[in-house]
């Protein structure tokens, strides 16, 4: 039985580098042929393209600063009481990505989370990931602004751990109300055409 598994994952191996030792001599043989000043003019163009921030960048700078908040959860339409926090924003990377970090209390608990967004030219949609203290989940989604870009929608999936739910549809949506006013909704998209927001959360300047 061991000599059979030293043989089978032997062959593994050999499947796993073939594709890779072919792709290795792929790419020596190209570069044995570089590109045309046109073609790599070209590549060079589009790089640009791709990596440098543009107008959707600039966008970004609406969160920087520091913004007191209130969070109200909901529950068939039926709001909590607003619980107080702060948000503290600033460029990560300056130009390309925002980090968000909140403090506060989410149904009594402490809560303090990181929330990293920016715009990605390749995928043409904004993207956030955020973690947190009150679980061990990573969020991701992206989306884009409105054509009047005073509202930012966003979409992803999160584990429901307590119903035992994977890869739920959330809604994730920014009202810029004002240049000192934010208000960010979480949409629980299963609920159905009702009443879908679960959180929300208003953002007032602190000046």
């Amino acid at each position: 039985m061991k000599k059979r598994s030293v043989i089978v994952g032997g062959s593994l191996c050999v499947l796993i580098a073939a594709p890779l030792a072919v792709r290795a001599w792929a790419m020596q043989d190209q570069a044995e042929k570089p590109p045309a000043a046109a073609d790599m003019a070209a590549m060079m163009e589009q790089a640009r393209k791709f990596t440098q921030p543009g107008e959707h960048h600039k966008l970004l700078e609406r969160w920087i600063g520091k913004w007191s908040t209130e969070t109200r959860f909901f529950m068939g339409g039926q709001a909590t009481p607003a619980e107080k926090g702060t948000i503290e924003t600033k460029w990560l990377m300056p130009g390309r990505w925002l980090m968000s970090e909140t403090k506060g209390t989410m149904m009594g608990m402490p809560s303090h989370s990181v929330i990293m967004m920016g715009y990605d030219n390749f995928k043409m949609s904004y993207v956030f990931t955020a973690v947190s203290n009150m679980d061990t989940a990573m969020l991701r989604a992206e989306g884009d602004m409105d054509p009047s870009g005073k509202t930012l929608i966003m979409y992803g999936t999160l584990d429901e751990y307590l119903t035992g739910e994977h890869d739920k549809m959330v809604k994730y949506l920014w009202r810029f109300e004002s240049d000192d006013k934010t208000i960010m909704e979480i949409h629980d998209l299963p609920i159905g055409e009702n009443n879908t927001k679960v959180i929300e959360i208003v953002a007032t300047r602190v000046k």
